[in-house]
């Protein structure tokens, strides 16, 4: 898989606010009032566990946007693994400026690590499929973009970005347009050329309707394993088929190994745990 990009303007807005956020209406008071101005302090930021580092760039520009005369050197990039003990970035400035800029990065490192560690898991355990692990669109507002940048540091993809992205027919699309031929009838009237469509569906007499229509993309919703293989079959290669529905690392391999090309795993960005990093810091 390409590396995972994203545009640095983004970063920028997202700390500037994190910051505002953070230092209030005073600024840091606690390490105003017990380090001396001019102290210098180096430090480390070094994690707690094992996992996959993701969040380097925002960490970065926390510092500098603090105070730009800190320096940040990354000792490793996002998408790396790491273990216990791990150094991930080495920073030295002033102690007050280390201080006040050191927990909204290590939140946009913890979250993003945490996203991109259990992407990692889930990828590792589709292993030696044709199975792509894909997120969704149940996010953290206003982060969708990072948290989505999290999991490709992973090693998985990115399923809609938001609702302009594909047309995706949801079960409750069908009840009010109709019906299944209804709906995506209606969806290729209203589609561009470059628009793709995807239908979900519950039953296998629902995918016999879609197969009948038409579309690019099936939703294969909380079936068993022995329907996701039929339906793999019934499909025969005619569209893409997507897996979904309550998904977990001790269910993924199996659903993987039916066949389909891609599983969809909300979990990825909704219950993924924050992995623990922590800065270290040392007086010069």
């Amino acid at each position: 898989m390409s590396q995972a990009v994203l545009n640095p303007l983004l970063i920028t807005e997202a700390v500037r606010a994190a910051l505002i956020e953070d230092l209030g209406r005073a600024g840091d008071i606690t390490t105003l009032a017990t380090i001396p101005a001019g102290k210098r302090a180096s430090a480390v930021i070094a994690a707690r566990k094992s996992g996959i580092v993701a969040g380097l760039p925002f960490a970065r520009e926390t510092f500098r946007q603090y105070d730009p005369s800190v320096r940040f050197e990354a000792a490793m990039s996002d998408g790396d693994r790491l273990e216990p003990g791990a150094i991930v970035a080495r920073i030295e400035g002033e102690a007050r400026s280390v201080l006040s800029a050191e927990r909204v990065a290590l939140n946009f490192m913890g979250r993003l690590s945490g996203i991109a560690t259990l992407a990692a898991a889930y990828v590792a355990k589709a292993a030696g499929t044709k199975a792509m692990i894909v997120d969704t669109r149940k996010t953290t507002p206003g982060l969708r973009a990072f948290e989505k940048y999290a999991v490709r540091c992973g090693g998985a993809g990115n399923h809609r970005y938001g609702l302009d992205d594909a047309i995706l027919i949801k079960d409750n699309h069908v009840a009010v347009a109709g019906g299944i031929r209804p709906a995506l009838q209606a969806a290729k009237r209203q589609a561009g050329n470059f628009v793709k469509i995807e239908i979900e569906v519950d039953t296998l007499a629902q995918l016999e309707e879609v197969l009948a229509e038409g579309a690019d993309i099936v939703m294969l919703d909380n079936m068993s394993v022995a329907d996701l293989t039929r339906g793999v079959a019934m499909v025969g290669g005619r569209m893409k088929v997507e897996a979904s529905g309550g998904i977990t690392l001790d269910t993924v391999a199996a659903i993987a190994a039916t066949g389909v090309d891609m599983i969809s795993v909300g979990a990825l960005t909704h219950s993924a745990s924050v992995l623990d990093l922590g800065l270290d810091i040392e007086i010069a």
